[in-house]
Parts: C-alpha cells; sequence; structure tokens
C-alpha cells in the first residue's frame, strides 16, 4: 500500500494516481490531503505537493493537473535515463518530470480533444500526436514512466513489495466480410461476376463461379483455420461483427442473412463477441444507428453486447464513448491508429475512460490495440518479414513494460491474397509468441 498525499485533490489526479500504481503497478494507494495523517503514518509515501516535508518520496507537481479547462498546454521533452519525459517538475524532486501529468495527458487523449484536423476518414491523424513528432508512437511511454516511479520508490522503500512486468496477450478479429463472394445475394453476385468479365480479369470471374456452384471454398471462410490457432486459447481471442446497413464503407451481407446468423451463434458458443459499430454510426444519425445494430446483435446471440470496435477504428471524443456507455458497452477495442503502429495512448494497459469535458471518470473500459493487418500490408506496404519484426519490436516494448498486447486482424487477410500473400504465417507466428511469452 502506497500512501499518496497531495493539498488539493482534483479528479484528475485522483485518476492520473491510481491509473499509475493500481492499474499498471499493480499495488494498493491511500490518498490524503491530511498532512499530520501522511506524516504519521508508517506506510511508503509519495508525497506529491509543493513542500517536501522529510525523507519521503517526493514529486513537486507540475500545474498541468490543476487546470480546469481544455487548452493547449506547453509540452515539451526532457531526456532522463535515457528515456524521453514530458511535464517537468522541479530540481528538488525525486524524478525530474511529473509522471502522473503525463499519464493524465496521454491517457486522456488531451491532444485530441483540441486538434481540428483530421483525415480522409474524419479520424484524428497519427502525425498529430506529440509522441508522433517526437518519434514515440512505438514506446509505451506511460508504463516505463510507472517503471520508473517503482524502481525509485523501491529504492527509497527497500521493502515495498512491486510485482514485476507482466506480459498478457490476446488476439482480436474483425469480420467485415463474412464471404468474399458467397452469401451475398443474387444482384450483388452477378453485379461482381459481370464487372469481372468486363475487366477482362477471368482468374476472378472463374473463381467466383466455383465459389458460387460450390466447387471451391470462399477465399474469405478462414474460420476452421482460426479455430485451429486458438485451439486450447479460445479466451486469448475476441471477434467483432458488424451489423450495419450496406454502404460505402460498410460491405458486409445483410444482417438478416441466416448464413451470417448462424456464424455469429457458432462463433459466439466457442468464443467471446463483440458489436463493431458501422462506419455510417459515426454520422449524425448515429445514435440511432448504434442502437439499431445493437439491437440487431441482440437478436441474433440472444444477449447484449459489452464489447465493441468502431469499424475503420473512427473515433471521436468524447461522442463515441459517450454513446458507448449509454447503450450498455462497458469495453472498447478502438484505441489506436490506421495509419501507424504503436501506442496511440502511449499506454499498453487497458485503463477507463475519463471523459474531459465532464472532469470525471467513466466506466468505459478501453483496451488499446498496437497493431493491425492493413497497418501493415496497406498503409506501410509491408512484406510478411518486415511486419514479423515490427511485430516482435512492439511485443518487446509491451513485454518490458508490462501490459497486454492487442491486435487487428482481419478474416481476409488470412485468404493470401493479394497483397496479404505470407500474412497468414506472420498471423501463425504473433500468436505463437504471444502464447508462449504470456505463459512464461
Amino acid at each position: 500500500m502506497i500512501l499518496f498525499y497531495t493539498e488539493k485533490l482534483n479528479p484528475r489526479i485522483e485518476y492520473a494516481a491510481k491509473l499509475i500504481f493500481t492499474d499498471i503497478l499493480k499495488i494498493g494507494i491511500r490518498i490524503t490531503t491530511n498532512s499530520a495523517e501522511f506524516l504519521s503514518s508508517g506506510l511508503p509515501k509519495v508525497n506529491y505537493s509543493n513542500e517536501r516535508f522529510g525523507n519521503e518520496f517526493f514529486i513537486k507537481p507540475n500545474s498541468f493537473l490543476f487546470y480546469k479547462s481544455i487548452s493547449k498546454p506547453v509540452v515539451t521533452p526532457l531526456s532522463y535515463n535515457g528515456e524521453h519525459c514530458f511535464f517537468e517538475s522541479s530540481g528538488e524532486s525525486d524524478l525530474p518530470f511529473d509522471p502522473f501529468a503525463g499519464a493524465f495527458y496521454f491517457v486522456t487523449r488531451f491532444e485530441e480533444y483540441i486538434e481540428t484536423v483530421t483525415d480522409n476518414y474524419n479520424r484524428y491523424p497519427s502525425h498529430k500526436s506529440i509522441l508522433s513528432e517526437y518519434n514515440l508512437l512505438k514506446k509505451p511511454v506511460v508504463n516505463i514512466w510507472a517503471r520508473m516511479l517503482s524502481g525509485k520508490l523501491k529504492e527509497r522503500y527497500p521493502a515495498i513489495e512491486i510485482p514485476g512486468p507482466e506480459f498478457k496477450f490476446f488476439s482480436t478479429i474483425d469480420v467485415d466480410n463474412a464471404w468474399g463472394y458467397a452469401h451475398k445475394g443474387f444482384i450483388r453476385c452477378s453485379g461482381a461476376l459481370m464487372r469481372a468479365v468486363l475487366k477482362g480479369n477471368f482468374i476472378e470471374a472463374g473463381e467466383r463461379l466455383k465459389v458460387l456452384t460450390g466447387i471451391r471454398q470462399d477465399p474469405f471462410y478462414t474460420y476452421p483455420l482460426l479455430d485451429e490457432v486458438f485451439k486450447d486459447n479460445e479466451d486469448r481471442v475476441i471477434f467483432f461483427f458488424p451489423l450495419g446497413d450496406y454502404g460505402r464503407y460498410d460491405k458486409n451481407i445483410s444482417w438478416k442473412n441466416r448464413n451470417l446468423q448462424e456464424l455469429i451463434r457458432n462463433t459466439s458458443a466457442k468464443y467471446s463477441v463483440g458489436i463493431h459499430p458501422s462506419y455510417s454510426s459515426e454520422s449524425i444519425s448515429g445514435e440511432r444507428l448504434l442502437k439499431t445494430e445493437i439491437s440487431r446483435f441482440s437478436k441474433i446471440t440472444g444477449t447484449k453486447p459489452e464489447k465493441s470496435r468502431q469499424h475503420y477504428v473512427r473515433l471521436r471524443l468524447p461522442e463515441t464513448y459517450r454513446r458507448l456507455i449509454d447503450n450498455g458497452i462497458r469495453e472498447d477495442y478502438t484505441m489506436g491508429y490506421a495509419s501507424q503502429t504503436g501506442f496511440r495512448a502511449g499506454i499498453c494497459t487497458p485503463f477507463c475512460f475519463y471523459d474531459l469535458n465532464k472532469d470525471m471518470v467513466t466506466p468505459l473500459k478501453i483496451f488499446p490495440f498496437q497493431v493491425m493487418d492493413v497497418t501493415l500490408h496497406d498503409y506501410l506496404g509491408m512484406t510478411p518479414d518486415q511486419a514479423n519484426e515490427e511485430i516482435e519490436i512492439l511485443m518487446n516494448e509491451v513485454k518490458k513494460a508490462g501490459g497486454t498486447f492487442i491486435s487487428i486482424w482481419h478474416n481476409e487477410s488470412l485468404s493470401g491474397r493479394g497483397n496479404r500473400e505470407g500474412y497468414r504465417e506472420v498471423f501463425y507466428k504473433m500468436n505463437e509468441r504471444g502464447f508462449n511469452w504470456s505463459n512464461e
């Protein structure tokens, strides 16, 4: 147990302190504003105030956590023990930076409330992040700072027991297109077949005919392969199914299709499943659409979804998360970038969403991901070997810091078609490594 003292407690300080001690370091914390209680206690102590009392661990706060506004702060880096840090403290502090201010800034996605520039899909662009500016997207900086703090606390209080870094791992699968050719209805199937012929793509046309006549298995039907990969590790994967209406960016078959419904029910019998809110659910009518899609999920599975990930990882703060909370979602898996790998929130530990506008912590738990298959083979154009190397680097960062490695894959990426050739083997290696490391 850590006794944490601050002169004036506010929701931001409380959130940041619990994030570092409870969520990341897995040690208890008691917060007090009573200096007499703090001085008389025999517990290991952290003094987060403007005045040092004695030989307790002392961090003079940066002023950032005492502001109530959402205005752009001055965020400049400093180097400490070979790592980049932010929010300078003072020379008399036991750390030259304020890890609580830094953790709060990055984990709440403070910069996303300020930035108005978006990409073509109305998403916050990775290159606008301060972590990107200082080449830190591939580092779970918040976890690293927490480990720095724990090391210093151990020096000051040798008897304190702080668990070492623990690596956790699971995969997530987005079923954007349950089938490539099959079960899409006469009009869609015949239209696609005609387009392939008119474009002279006779290989595709032939393959479509073989699938539609039952001669060949649909190329996106990779579910038996996934069953094989996750045999005896069924608790380490989550499937997300889209149930929105057909549109420019929502291409799955109708939610009424009995084959899709059967696939969802069979999957939910073996694995954890969640909702994959449509691209259109982030439109003006998004609230109504989200409710409709959740209702469809419930009709198919018999249960309300508690897990969610936005299609195209479209995320607007705080609107997206508020909608999810209002509709009973307890866990979200959208926190990450489509265009880059790494740590969007600077952290590899699940955390509760903090609503900056309301200045309050919410019950919605955020599970940040570090890598997505589409990022590797489409946005970054990586070969399978390069993708393997990138994934291993990120997994090592998570292992050193003690966190949860989460990836996004799509069933069609395992088909080995087009620029996905060789990516099935990348998927195999990632999961094998993850299972082994998390069992060590």
